[in-house]
């Protein structure tokens, strides 16, 4: 069983007679229908609908406990604080640094042990478990490797904050999105791309014969760019493209190309979706 320890993420305890409310009016996730045990993604928007932190969340207690990168702790604690006013919530760091990562064979055994599901990863059919602190010492690029081979990505590595909305990282499919709750931050734009299905941005397995180029590499269809490539390990990556440009470049035939690496791109099997073909849609 690899156990992956996620030195770079951290932990906040939102807690007190008000916590439920007050994150279930301000974040994507709702946390009403969270199951005990069950770690579920979320996001806190830009009025814009845009990812301004993105994170874990699980229940832990009568209260909630939040996973983000560590870079976003602060900012992140900063802005909830911002919109506490007067509720009666108590917001504090957690005294454990970083988050193991479990799966595979004996992955249920950990979750026993004051661990929790990661949800993202069971719609994929994998039992993965987040567990704070430090409780083993695989090597992260395994994690990583989990992660490109299931679509899942990262905030940093596969998209920078403030730029992506929660549909083009398949929050509308891993859980971290409503659309049945109430309103939070950034839910009358997300709302609007859900019902009038103007996502086109998407995130997709990259794949190559030989090497991927380093993160960040465009990738192409005939000179047009098609999307951004993240994070890679040897020839496997991910991307955030447009799956209209990338879906009429398939259907035509037209390499699809990061840097000059010719690539195979395709939609995470657990989302649904595939790759339109309309050459109308290509050129809108």
């Amino acid at each position: 069983m690899p156990a992956v320890f996620l030195k770079d993420r951290s932990l906040l305890s939102v807690s007190g007679a008000e916590a439920q409310s007050f994150l279930q009016n301000l974040i994507t996730t709702d946390i009403i229908s969270l199951e005990a045990g069950e770690a579920r993604p979320g996001a806190l928007l830009t009025p814009q609908g845009k990812i301004l932190f993105d994170f874990m969340i699980w229940q832990d207690g009568d209260g909630y406990t939040i996973e983000s990168d560590a870079g976003q702790r602060d900012g992140l604690l900063k802005r909830l604080t911002m919109y506490k006013l007067r509720a009666a919530v108590t917001l504090a760091p957690r005294a454990e640094d970083g988050v193991t990562v479990s799966w595979g064979e004996g992955a249920e055994g950990v979750r026993d042990s004051h661990g929790v599901w990661d949800s993202r990863f069971a719609k994929a059919g994998v039992t993965l478990i987040r567990q704070p602190g430090k409780h083993g010492d695989g090597e992260e690029a395994l994690y990583d490797a989990l992660r490109i081979a299931h679509g899942i990505v990262t905030s940093g590595q596969d998209f920078a904050l403030q730029d992506a909305f929660p549909h083009d990282v398949l929050m509308d499919f891993n859980g971290g999105l409503s659309f049945r709750k109430g309103c939070y931050v950034g839910q009358e734009v997300v709302s609007r791309m859900q019902h009038r299905g103007t996502a086109r941005r998407r995130v997709v397995t990259v794949s190559a014969a030989t090497a991927l180029p380093e993160t960040g590499t465009e990738i192409s269809a005939a000179g047009k760019p098609v999307g951004t490539l993240g994070s890679v390990e040897g020839d496997h990556g991910l991307a955030i493209v447009r799956i209209d440009r990338a879906g009429a470049a398939i259907a035509a035939g037209t390499p699809l190309l990061a840097g000059e690496t010719p690539v195979s791109l395709v939609l995470p099997q657990w989302s649904g979706l595939v790759f339109p073909t309309s050459a109308d849609e290509a050129s809108a």
